[in-house]
């Protein structure tokens, strides 16, 4: 799940509670190439504002005419865009694939408000759930998931659409520094929710990359108060041990599927001595640590050594091996 997405269902719950009518799509089918997977969202409000992205473009635009035009006025409702489309046969995508878009009209009703808080709260990582929707019947619920399969599942003879809802892709980057602020604009570029913590004051002051959450506390107190869900990367590039090491403690007592932290071979042994000395941790939990942080691309500069980190970090997620590589 890309923070895109996340933002979508914030967005639609912040109209909804201001009263609005709104529109959720969701990608829940493609054929061929599509600019966006399945389960991608996409939300437009009665004033015809927006938030998400289903194509690079085209698809929108029709979208928003169409229902300015009071052509999606039923509760839900597939709609398929690009050649081969019956009712969207205008729109031919530029890639040449298929798209099957589920459209929820959803008023601002107290159940529809419900629905989009526990949207919300699955996709930060506070329950496991996916979305069932029903056509038939106009029923969507909730149901207990495991997150492990394709996004969507869509079976066209019973009209029902099963949708896994994996939390944001996080970031959380422990320490400021020149690698830091290119990591951070790496990962907003794949979409990740990208937080930082540093309680310097000087480093604060010089850190500046929009779409950034900051945080003025130490990155241990942050991850050890529940920051991390399953979805969650946390490296730690500042080669000060105070913020580094006290990272590393408290990351591997979560569940995040990437740890990892700067340094040269020399300093990750002497970092891994020091965590087992001073941090008690175990030959498991210093083993489940990526360091040195990232691929070996003899990256020099702080954006190749930024590349380097969120193209392991990406590796990991990935499920792949370095030998896959």
């Amino acid at each position: 799940m890309q923070h895109l997405d996340l933002r979508v269902i914030e967005q639609a719950l912040a109209w909804a509670r201001e009263g609005a009518t709104v529109w959720l799509c969701t990608v829940i089918g493609t054929y061929g190439s599509s600019p966006r997977p399945p389960g991608a969202l996409f939300v437009v409000s009665s004033d015809g504002q927006y938030v998400g992205s289903l194509s690079g473009g085209c698809v929108e635009e029709d979208f928003l005419k169409r229902q300015a035009a009071g052509e999606f006025d039923t509760p839900i409702t597939i709609f398929r865009y690009g050649e081969g489309g019956v009712e969207g046969a205008g729109v031919v995508l530029p890639c040449g694939g298929i798209l099957d878009v589920l459209i929820e009209r959803l008023p601002p009703e107290h159940d529809a408000l419900v629905h989009l808080e526990v949207f919300r709260d699955t996709l930060l990582g506070h329950k496991a759930l996916a979305r069932r929707v029903e056509l038939n019947s106009n029923v969507r619920s909730f149901v207990e998931d495991d997150g492990i399969g394709p996004r969507v599942a869509w079976d066209a003879n019973s009209n029902v659409a099963h949708i896994r809802l994996t939390p944001a892709t996080r970031l959380i980057i422990a320490g400021i520094s020149p690698v830091s602020e290119a990591c951070a604009q790496f990962a907003l570029g794949l979409g990740y929710e990208v937080i930082i913590c540093d309680p310097r004051e000087e480093a604060l002051a010089g850190f500046d990359v929009p779409g950034v959450e900051v945080r003025a506390q130490l990155p241990s107190v942050f991850i050890a108060s529940g920051g991390c869900h399953a979805a969650t990367a946390i490296v730690a590039l500042t080669h000060d041990p105070r913020i580094d090491d006290l990272a590393m403690i408290e990351a591997v007592r979560t569940p995040a599927f990437y740890i990892g932290v700067m340094g040269s071979q020399r300093t990750s042994h002497a970092r891994a001595e020091r965590l087992r000395r001073s941090g008690g941790l175990n030959e498991a939990e210093i083993a489940s640590l990526h360091m040195p942080i990232g691929l070996s691309l003899g990256s020099k500069t702080p954006a190749e050594i930024a590349l380097a980190v969120m193209a392991d970090v990406l590796r990991v997620q990935r499920g792949k091996t370095r030998n896959s590589l």
